[in-house]
């Protein structure tokens, strides 16, 4: 038991790394339930199809706000207030849902609370303060151990989602009911949401974070554009914007799809899910090494061109446990490149711009997920439940090359490294601009 708690939490995690996983972990299981029954209840309750897009749609600009703010405020002044506040007003918001049917506040709660984010066997998003989150996690560790630490976070956002979808099987079984009855039977799943968000806001509270001050000479300026991270920024924007759109197109609309394809109940999504976060456990953990192996941009683009093709035989099985068959395959595969990401995104930013380039390297990708979203709404309604998917899965290959060609073929210029290094820079680089990460070095 002791070597496989050293596994999750090593001996190099300090005490804000050890907060952190412990606020995933119950942040990820609330989120999970969530992102099965979110969907599902406002069908029950009468919401069409392209009425949920558009719900999604509203969740992603006010997210996508919420979290540019968030990082460039979290660089200016601090991380944990952002850990401590948002998953409060998560919390806030699952109360709402357990409350009423009126289409207003049922907008308005799912927008600050960011319902909907991702599927439920995904795992890896928690809300807007992640760009904060990550900042914090990258100030926590030293370089070669940041692939590690991101791989331990998407551990615990699995083991999380791993035990929200057993806890859908457990609080809701029912398919298809009437909108009276949707309240009732429903309830109890959004009032365990808003238990486990209030829980994490808690956690963040033991956070130990030094104040934040300008580097000695420096001028003092309330906010700043992250210029010295911007060769590898726009680049982010680009392969982003697809990916976003792609993600836009079906992560929210899982559980949904296998509830209309399928006619499957929650607890049966539920189930899926736990499965498919059961076997995807090790993928996290295993994800610095793959990098090490192949190197982080060839792991994080043969991830996603195998995830995007596997939406194509996904949407075309016969049978539910088919689907899930493929759905688990994916994700497995899909998981290792979450970590790799992060890590990758947090090594090519400046140290006095990780939360701001955290936060604004998603931001093309937040336009385009909602365009995503509206656009599968009426896909489902007006063409087919396939379309939506098979147009990701196109995206999400065509998403794989460009990443391949911005930071393999034509990578940013590397910077001064943020430890360091006895070695002379690579290609002549000059102060103030991104910085390639060891496994990414040619």
């Amino acid at each position: 038991m002791r070597k496989i708690v050293s596994l999750v939490v090593p001996p190099w995690a300090d005490r804000n790394l050890r907060v952190v996983l412990a606020a995933r972990v119950a942040m990820s299981i609330g989120r999970a339930v969530a992102s099965v029954v979110t969907a599902l209840f406002l069908a029950d309750i009468g919401f069409s199809a392209v009425e949920i897009g558009a719900l999604f749609v509203a969740v992603t600009v006010v997210t996508a706000l919420m979290s540019s703010a968030i990082g460039l405020l979290a660089d200016r002044w601090a991380r944990r207030p952002f850990l401590v506040a948002v998953p409060m007003l998560t919390a806030t918001a699952a109360v709402v849902f357990a409350q009423t049917r009126a289409t207003a506040p049922l907008f308005v709660a799912a927008a600050i609370g960011s319902f909907g984010r991702g599927a439920g066997a995904g795992a890896g998003n928690v809300g807007p303060y992640q760009p904060a989150e990550s900042a914090l996690v990258a100030d926590s560790v030293t370089g070669k151990h940041r692939p590690a630490a991101f791989g331990r976070i998407a551990f615990a956002s699995s083991l999380g989602a791993l035990f929200g979808g057993l806890a859908v099987a457990v609080v809701h079984t029912t398919a298809y009911m009437t909108p009276a009855q949707a309240l009732s039977a429903y309830r109890p799943a959004f009032l365990l949401v808003a238990g486990l968000a209030a829980a994490a806001g808690l956690l963040a509270l033991l956070i130990e974070e030094p104040p934040h001050h300008p580097r000695p000479g420096a001028p003092r300026r309330r906010f700043s554009w992250p210029r010295r991270s911007w060769p590898a920024l726009w680049r982010f924007w680009v392969t982003n914007t697809t990916n976003g759109a792609a993600i836009g197109l079906f992560g929210p609309f899982m559980s949904y799809w296998l509830y209309r394809r399928y006619g499957a109940s929650p607890a049966e999504i539920g189930v899926l899910f736990a499965a498919v976060n059961l076997a995807s456990l090790a993928s996290a953990l295993v994800a610095a090494r793959v990098a090490q192996i192949f190197g982080t941009v060839r792991a994080i683009t043969a991830v996603r061109a195998v995830g995007g093709a596997l939406l194509i035989p996904m949407v075309l099985a016969p049978a539910f446990w088919a689907a899930g068959a493929i759905y688990l395959v994916r994700m497995v595969i899909q998981r290792v490149g979450l970590p790799l990401r992060q890590s990758f995104t947090q090594d090519m930013a400046h140290p006095e711009e990780r939360a701001t380039v955290a936060a604004l390297s998603n931001l093309p990708a937040q336009a385009t997920m909602a365009g995503g979203q509206a656009l599968a709404g009426y896909l489902f309604d007006e063409v087919s439940l396939a379309a939506p998917f098979e147009l990701a899965g196109l995206l999400q290959v065509a998403n794989a090359g460009l990443y391949t060609l911005l930071f393999s073929i034509r990578p940013p210029r590397p910077l001064a490294a943020e430890e360091p290094d006895p070695s002379p820079p690579l290609g002549g680089a000059e102060p103030g601009e991104a910085v390639a990460p060891p496994a990414e070095r040619r």
